[in-house]
Formats: structure tokens, sequence, C-alpha cells
């Protein structure tokens, strides 16, 4: 069996963040089930009309902040504020604390990998070829700027009686470099014929990557090394 590591708990604190961002060691085990509360309520809620990709949870004090990422804010903001604050109320009654409710659009949906495994299952669903379902996904996310893709897809693909796994990719997805940006998304689709798994990470780009600039620089002094070198053998040489 092989033994997997999530592309994001690897990268914590280097180039990722903790999508609940608090501390508090009397109060831990209470705090963990409330956050775990309010993510499965919202999702429940938002899932299915908002393209939610992730909840942030923020406890500034007495306070409770959260932080709802979505490619739609207008469905969760609702006509007037009127959904926000149906949600902010929600939470309230549910936590007993002075909530913030706050709502970040995501621009690119096509390589926000927790929207690419809710958008390919949502097609199985919908009874779609899996290939095909995986195959435009990868030209949209290719075409949005990703640098790597790969999807995958495990159950009883097709409506076959025997579960398998297949997998599709293109690009680069450099798991091993820390410094790659690689987003990771999960999903499922319930069918007729079954539960149907799927996984899907994005390479967006490398961090700390050395400019043009940089780079001409150190070929530069490169060379003046390489030259001191062949000039320091060739006085050797004569004397």
């Amino acid at each position: 069996m092989g033994h997997k590591v999530h592309p994001k708990s690897v990268r914590l604190g280097y180039i990722r963040e903790w999508e609940s961002k608090w501390f508090n060691l009397k109060e831990m085990p209470d705090f963990i089930e409330e956050d775990r509360r309010v993510r499965v309520y919202l999702k429940d809620k938002l899932v299915k009309l908002a393209s939610v990709s992730k909840i942030v949870i923020e406890r500034p004090g007495k306070y409770l902040r959260v932080n709802i990422y979505t490619s739609r804010p207008g469905i969760v903001i609702g006509k007037g504020g009127q959904g926000i604050e149906n949600l902010r109320k929600e939470i309230e009654s549910m936590t007993a604390k002075k909530t913030f409710v706050n709502v970040m659009e995501i621009k690119r949906p096509e390589i926000d990998a927790q929207l690419v495994a809710e958008g390919i299952a949502f097609q199985l669903e919908k009874q779609i070829a899996f290939r095909r379902a995986m195959k435009k996904t990868i030209e949209k996310a290719m075409a949005a700027g990703a640098n790597g893709i790969k999807v995958m897809v495990a159950g009883r693909l097709g409506g076959a009686e025997i579960a398998r796994t297949e997998w599709l990719k293109e690009g680069r997805i450099p798991l091993q470099t820390f410094r790659a940006d690689i987003d990771y998304g999960f999903a499922e689709a319930y069918t007729t014929m079954g539960q149907i798994g799927v996984k899907v990470w994005i390479f967006k780009k490398e961090l700390f990557k050395k400019t043009i600039k940089e780079l001409v620089e150190e070929a530069k002094l490169v060379d003046a090394s390489e030259i001191a070198e062949q000039t320091i053998a060739q006085t050797t040489k004569k004397t």
C-alpha cells in the first residue's frame, strides 16, 4: 500500500496557512468541534449554489471571524446583504459569540482544485462520461494559466461491476518541491451505480523563483569565475 502525504499539510508554515487561525490550549477540543460544526453547516447550505472552496475561521479575542472563499459571492451575500446576514445570525446562535462573516471572491475558479473536483463530481452525477469530464477540465485549467494538473477518479466508473482508478495528467506536478504552489481538492460523486471519488492536483506556480535579471547576474559570475580559473591555470603552466 502506498503512503500518500497531503500536498497542503507538508507546506503548512512554509507557503501555506492554517484554515483555523487561533490558539487556545484550554478550550482547544471545544473550538475544534465548533469549527467543524460551522464548516459543515456552511458547506451544506452553500456548496451546491455558491461554489465554496474553503472556509477560514479566526478567533481574535472573544469574537469569531468567518471568511468564505467562493467563486459566486453574489449568491452568498444575497439581495441587499440578506443572505450574509442570515448566515451571521445562524453562526452566532450556534457558537454564542459575536460573529463577522466576510466573503472572498475567487478570481479564477478554473485553477482552484476544490472547485474543479466538485465540478467533475457534479458532471459525473449528471451521467457525463468520466473521461470527457476529465479532459474538458484539464483543458480549461491549462488555458487559465496552470503549469500542471492531475485528475484521478476512482469507483465503479461507467457502471462497471468492478471498481477501478483512472487518471489523466498534463504539465508538471512537482509534489516533492516544497516551494511549488500545489493546490489539492477532493470531492465525491453519488451516482446510481455507487460512490465515485475525485482527486485533483493543480500546480499553479513556483514560489521564490529567481527572476531573469538574477539568472543573468549569476551567469556573469559563473563566466567570470571560469575566466579567473583559466588565467590561474595558464600562469601556473608558464611558471
